[in-house]
């Protein structure tokens, strides 16, 4: 439990940008470097993280967590990805308050940006070329987009209808 533990606390502590951010690196750690999951059960739990209340990355700690050692994994999971958020959060917001008018610290947050934006591209190029494998999967993809974009489905309806839809195909 405490590679398990240290491997989401890598992911936690390198990774920036939120969730959808996160993904490669998750991606990397359970799939490449542990070979905990395969790339089909780790998409499944992505999809379940995101359909779940909560940050996608604790969700699939949890998941991840739970599906290698348990309940007690589920933890050691989730605390790994959370605590090295807490801790940097709590230095910067010491940090911060006492240097916020200092020009290389807005120059940072403006530097990060374009880095995350990447990083979320990334995971949906990783996402969509191992979950796009037909035809009907490329219609329900760009269906979903079409129903987010243009006719600003709520993405919460998005997803119950996507699934009846898949049961209905698949």
């Amino acid at each position: 439990m405490l590679r398990l533990f240290w491997a989401f606390f890598k992911i936690g502590l390198f990774s920036f940008g939120g969730g959808y951010a996160m993904i490669p690196f998750i991606q990397r750690e359970i799939i490449d470097v542990n070979g905990w999951l395969t790339l089909e059960q780790f998409m499944d739990i992505i999809a379940i993280s995101q359909m779940t209340p909560g940050p996608i990355a604790v969700n699939a700690a949890t998941f991840v967590g739970y599906k290698i050692a348990g309940f007690w994994g589920s933890v050691s999971a989730t605390c790994g990805v959370a605590a090295p958020s807490a801790i940097i959060i709590l230095t910067l917001a010491f940090l911060l308050k006492k240097y916020r008018s200092l020009r290389w610290v807005d120059n940072f947050f403006v530097g990060t940006r374009p880095a995350v934006i990447a990083l979320i591209v990334n995971a949906a190029y990783s996402l969509g070329k191992n979950s796009i494998l037909g035809i009907k999967d490329g219609l329900m993809a760009l269906l979903a987009l079409l129903g987010l974009y243009v006719f600003k489905i709520n993405p919460i309806l998005l997803i119950f209808i996507a699934s009846l839809v898949g049961i209905l195909l698949y």
